[in-house]
């Protein structure tokens, strides 16, 4: 079995279209993971929305998605609220019912951050401001309650591509972001991620017969990031469109 693994677009359609370019140029997938932050962002909320609908595949939510999708108008952030402003009624309630994890195999499980929240890191702690490695332990006193049947977790949220194998032989694969190569977060503690290229980031895994991961791909394609920089500056937000061109966070 092929799993194509894709997470964290957020509204980058340009770079949605060359990931889907760059799987069908490899054959394809059996199926094809979103791991959910679908649309947030000063780009293409609509379009992203309209092609992952169409395209159907197995999806899910994402912790933007769920505010998208739920909170109140006065709490939302700009790039929440600039992909409300312009998505259907529809398309929000098609977030709103997305699940928290999916089964994709017998032995894959799918979640957008952790199984039991959508919002907190898994495989990350914050040091002086920036996203790093979690030890192992933190990892998987994180993990306690997902069943050891999944020997294959797939995880995205931070946009930091990552494999760890975890006790008893099981992997936790993040394929990084499609579409926000970096970002900020004043949260507190506040910190930034950054992949360090403006590249779109994908995943590729091969399953064999009795479900066991026999090779991880972590792909990256290049797209036209200036195109989508510039979307960002006509949106007024300069700091994305720095790392759309870069994937990092302006200093």
């Amino acid at each position: 079995m092929r799993i194509a693994v894709i997470a964290d677009i957020h509204g980058n359609i340009l770079a949605l279209e060359a990931v889907i370019a760059d799987l069908a140029r490899r054959g394809g997938a059996d199926v094809v993971v979103n791991l959910g932050d679908l649309v947030s962002g000063p780009l293409w909320p609509s379009e992203t929305a309209e092609t992952l609908q169409a395209l159907g595949w197995p999806t899910v939510r994402g912790n933007h998605d769920r505010r998208v999708a739920t909170d109140p108008l006065s709490d939302m952030g700009p790039s929440d609220r600039f992909a409300y402003d312009r998505l259907t009624p529809a398309q929000r309630d098609w977030m709103k019912a997305m699940p928290l994890t999916l089964e994709i195999a017998p032995s894959v499980l799918a979640f957008h951050a952790r199984p039991d929240h959508d919002e907190r890191y898994l495989s990350e702690v914050i040091d002086e401001g920036q996203l790093i490695r979690a030890p192992l332990k933190v990892i998987e006193s994180r993990l306690r309650q997902v069943d050891p049947k999944y020997r294959l977790l797939l995880a995205g949220h931070s946009h930091r591509a990552d494999l760890v194998q975890l006790s008893g032989g099981r992997l936790l694969f993040n394929p990084g972001s499609v579409g926000a190569p970096a970002y900020d977060d004043d949260t507190a503690p506040a910190h930034v991620s950054e992949q360090g290229s403006p590249l779109a980031r994908y995943g590729l895994v091969e399953l064999d017969a009795a479900g066991i991961v026999t090779s991880v791909d972590a792909l990256a394609v290049t797209y036209d990031y200036e195109a989508a920089a510039h979307r960002a500056v006509e949106g007024g937000r300069p700091e994305w469109a720095h790392a759309l061109r870069t994937g990092f966070m302006p200093d």
